[in-house]
């Protein structure tokens, strides 16, 4: 873990985002109506990981959201070592890392502010 990163082991909680190499499996479970969609990914397998990691950061940013809603601190980072993260955790290699994040109640004298943010006609186009 980065020296930037240490304070995190105080939390009580730190989770584990993850994308699935064979989310595909699934897809005949989780997506009935096209059971042929799993054919996609089996038949192109560089499609798998580019849309796993995808999903995977979709669904970290809800879980954090939702963790935000019910009042906690979350502190996404990385500046860790995913192989060895994955090796002590995923050792099957079927789940990699996307990033980490620490849960909980942070001292209110050391939580970070919010960092400024751009304004919309900075950060985004419409095209």
């Amino acid at each position: 873990m980065s020296e930037g990163n240490l304070k995190a082991l105080a939390a009580p909680v730190i989770a584990i985002i993850g994308y699935d190499l064979e989310f595909y499996e699934k897809i005949p479970q989780l997506f009935p109506h096209a059971p042929g969609f799993k054919d996609l990914f089996v038949n192109n397998p560089g499609m798998v990981e580019p849309h796993a990691f995808r999903n995977s950061a979709l669904q970290g940013a809800y879980f954090m959201l939702a963790a935000r809603a019910v009042g906690l601190d979350v502190g996404p980072m990385s500046g860790f070592d995913a192989a060895k993260l994955d090796a002590e955790f995923f050792p099957d290699g079927k789940v990699k890392t996307n990033f980490i994040t620490a849960l909980g109640h942070g001292d209110p004298t050391k939580v970070m502010p919010r960092l400024p943010r751009l304004p919309f006609e900075e950060g985004a186009k419409i095209l």
